[in-house]
């Protein structure tokens, strides 16, 4: 199995067109976000992924109410972090903020995946890999990235774009 991470979108349209596109392409089956949407028109654009959406909310999902509507609406699966999933045989957690994923919590999981500092992190930890995609809401053409981790061999990659 092999997932789509993407993080802080900020309602960027045009790149989250974009992601939509490599990440359909990439044959993900699930994508997760791992916070800062923005708005709810960016997970409207999320919609035409052609795997399930989950993820959590970020510190500037501020429009709350609209984004859980738009999540409810659309069939996407969005929660306050920290979120816990289980995907072919590992645990995996997904975060907001890097400062939450704590010893006790990277113990418990196989994949910690987080956004919130735009910076492309692939590192091992307590026994988990951490993984944050990088910037993919940036203007600057080539600098963009999101990212696949194949669960079963657990190992993460980057598309740029």
């Amino acid at each position: 199995m092999r997932i789509g991470v993407i993080s802080d979108t900020h309602n960027h349209l045009p790149n989250t067109r974009r992601i939509v596109e490599l990440l359909n392409e990439a044959s993900v089956d699930r994508v997760v976000h791992t916070g800062d949407v923005t708005q709810a028109k960016t997970l409207r654009v999320l919609a035409d992924l052609d795997a399930p959406l989950y993820g959590v909310y970020g510190n500037n999902d501020l429009e709350r109410s609209d984004l859980e509507a738009t999540c409810h609406e659309l069939g996407h699966h969005f929660a306050d972090p920290p979120l816990h999933l289980t995907w072919a045989e590992r645990r995996i957690v997904v975060v907001h903020d890097p400062l939450d994923l704590h010893p006790p919590l990277l113990s418990e999981v196989d994949i910690a995946l987080h956004g919130h500092d735009h910076r492309h992190r692939v590192e091992a930890h307590w026994g988990a890999l951490v993984f944050n995609p990088g910037e993919c809401a940036g203007h600057i053409a080539g600098y963009n990235q999101v990212g696949v981790v194949d669960l079963v061999v657990l190992e993460a990659d980057v598309l740029r774009f």
